[in-house]
């Protein structure tokens, strides 16, 4: 087995830390969502907690871990007899993100269940883990409802396996680890909530501590066991503080001040629901314990509030993670009882350096070189031909744009698709294991041949041959690729502000539909990648604040640049499906020819049948309507700004005359 670093060996990451013990001291925390770039010792921290978690007595022989001083009634391989049990290390379990619902779950053989009537149940990484740790790095790309299964069992101690009528159900007791990349995408507002705490990380700039880094990590690799046994009093002397504070936990009180304290404190930050108070009471205990008290204090809630709600007080991808520590002094401030003692500082771990949120959407924010806009919103000029980068307006609930026909792209909330979840729509002979059976079509298979099979009288012979598997319709994520026009006539009577909403509006949409997106702009002579096709629609909005604007249209460099894109997207990954939106006013002045030029581009799109839609900028008394005959080259439809929005009265006029047409 391989030696796992020691965790009293990781430099810095007090926080990090921290939250990985708590939970360890009380599982009922609810897991740590630690986000960080690359590098920064997460998956490392959490592999080495497991060599802290405490020996288990299981069941010999049990598959599901069950404790021996109170097995679970309900386990699969029970009912157990008292006697024989077995100790252990508490086990890490690793999610991987590919993974199967059967594999995370189980795995249920619905057909030897309805040909020989067998409950043949295979347990899943819920029950490996029970009792112990389960790990899932980049959880942030694990499909929506492994995630939704996973913090359901997360949250009831049990996982359930249901398969037409068959039922099996085990405990799943687990410590909860995620790990992600905030720039490969977010995960939805629902999901982080059910994460206990969070824990930004970052690389240390100190060279010293990066000097620190290395060399442990070098000496480590050199020779694991030498380094670990270097470390050994110390991890024996956490290990056993884990042991004590588990103990004290059901000593600590939580008095009416504290509560208090926590509860002023959620509400002041805005947070929706209970389920931050609740995380904050249970850490703030965990807290107390951890530091050998019996009571908790001031300093306990400043810290839960710390790790528990970062995550919780966003309202949208664009909002920056963190607490303003000024206000939750002054709220603790506020509702501290005259008894209480005093706060010593940060707190236990330490609890500075969260980052304070931002005013408003963030989209990049301001760089220090960018000249502020004027009074009236109208950017100033910074160049010859080119004019500094406006904010966008506010974001607004848009239209639902989808890709016609039906897909088999990735889960999602956008185009219709055929998924394993969903509403049924017929069925089919299964293609390797049956996973979604079709009763009524089975049955139907299997009611003409019951007399040849020696059935004469009430029931059903089934046979493999005649399980159907059913097929199900339910939404898919696509590639949304966004063609931004940023030349001078888009700057024009202060329009890109608007523009800027509208996209940032859209942006929006992509994220709750669980969409990847991509950038592509065209001003001047040429156009370019903005961003990359990417499931962080953060970045895409970052990238999006801070463009400028200024110089002739190349709209057929623009087109093209989006048409290479695509190409190489559908390489990667062919069943995502693309939609395109292009926003511009439709005029082309880059280039030899560029009207010409601009409408051949646009027909590649129509030729390969790629769905777009175009969003008119085109603004007023005069309208030349080159927006609407781009579209019909591209194959696809135009709306304006204004009948982008969901409350469009426009909007929906045109969607009934489009219907009756």
């Amino acid at each position: 087995m391989t030696t796992p670093f020691p965790f009293t060996a990781v430099v810095g990451q007090d926080d990090l830390r921290l939250a990985l013990l708590l939970n360890a001291v009380s599982p009922a925390v609810g897991g740590v969502l630690v986000r960080g770039e690359k590098g920064t010792a997460k998956s490392t921290a959490v592999r080495a907690l497991s060599a802290l978690m405490p020996q288990l007595n299981v069941v010999a022989g049990c598959r599901f871990s069950c404790d021996p001083d109170s097995p679970d009634p309900a386990c699969p391989d029970g009912p157990h007899e008292p006697g024989a049990f077995e100790t252990r290390p508490a086990r890490m379990v690793e999610l991987p993100v590919g993974a199967s619902e059967d594999r995370l779950v189980g795995a249920l053989d619905i057909e030897r269940a309805l040909a020989e009537g067998v409950k043949a149940f295979e347990p899943g990484l819920l029950a490996d883990a029970h009792r112990g740790i389960l790990y899932v790095d980049e959880v942030n790309l694990l499909h929506d409802h492994l995630v939704d299964l996973l913090l359901d069992a997360a949250a009831m101690g049990a996982s359930y396996v249901e398969r037409e009528g068959v039922s099996v159900r085990h405990a799943a007791r687990f410590l909860l680890v995620g790990t992600m990349n905030p720039e490969e995408g977010e995960l939805r507002p629902q999901l982080l909530d059910r994460f206990g705490l969070t824990v930004e990380v970052a690389a240390s700039r100190e060279p010293d501590q990066r000097v620190e880094v290395v060399r442990r990590r070098l000496a480590y690799d050199d020779d694991p066991a030498g380094f670990a046994a270097r470390w050994a009093d110390e991890e024996t002397a956490v290990r056993q503080r884990i042991v004590a504070a588990r103990e004290l936990l059901p000593s600590v009180r939580l008095g009416d001040g504290a509560l208090r304290q926590i509860a002023a404190t959620c509400a002041a930050f805005e947070v929706d629901g209970m389920r931050a108070d609740i995380v904050m009471a249970r850490t703030a205990t965990a807290l107390a314990a951890w530091a050998g008290r019996t009571d908790v204090l001031a300093e306990d809630v400043r810290q839960a509030a710390l790790l528990a709600l970062p995550h919780r007080r966003r309202r949208n991808p664009f909002d920056a993670p963190g607490l303003d520590e000024d206000k939750l002094d002054e709220t603790l401030e506020q509702y501290a009882e005259d008894d209480d003692p005093e706060p010593d500082g940060d707190g236990p771990g330490g609890g500075g350096g969260q980052p304070t949120p931002d005013e408003g959407p963030r989209g990049g924010g301001d760089t220090g070189a960018r000249p502020e806009a004027g009074e009236d919103g109208a950017p100033q000029a910074s160049g010859a031909g080119e004019q500094s980068a406006v904010r966008a307006a506010e974001p607004f609930r848009t239209k639902v744009l989808s890709v016609p026909g039906i897909g088999e792209g990735a889960a999602g909330r956008r185009s219709r698709a055929r998924t394993e979840h969903g509403r049924t729509t017929g069925a089919r002979r299964p293609r390797g294991a049956l996973t979604k059976l079709h009763l009524a079509a089975t049955v139907q298979a299997a009611a003409p041949h019951q007399r040849a099979r020696g059935r004469s009288g009430p029931g059903l012979v089934v046979r493999r041959d005649d399980l159907r598997q059913a097929t199900r319709e339910g939404r898919e994520g696509n590639l949304v690729l966004f063609v931004v026009d940023a030349s001078g006539s888009m700057a024009a009577r202060q329009r890109m502000s608007a523009v800027k909403g509208a996209v940032l509006s859209l942006l929006l949409d992509a994220y709750q539909r669980r969409d990847k997106v991509g950038l592509v702009t065209f001003r001047g002579a040429a156009a370019e990648v903005a961003l990359p096709p990417t499931s962080s629609v953060d970045a895409a909005a970052a990238r999006l604040e801070s463009l400028p604007t200024g110089g002739r249209t190349p709209l057929a460099a623009g087109l093209l640049k989006a048409h290479d894109v695509l190409r190489v997207e559908r390489l990667r990954d062919p069943a995502r499906r693309p939609l395109v939106v292009v926003v511009t006013d439709g005029r082309a002045t880059g280039g030899p020819e560029p009207v010409a030029l601009a409408g051949r581009a646009a027909r590649l799109f129509a030729a390969e049948s790629v769905a777009s839609v175009v969003v008119d900028c085109e603004s007023g008394p005069v309208r030349l309507g080159l927006a609407g005959q781009l579209a019909g080259e591209l194959g696809g439809t135009a709306v304006t700004l204004d009948e982008l929005r969901a409350d469009s009265i426009a909007g929906l006029v045109k969607d009934v005359q489009r219907r009756a047409a």
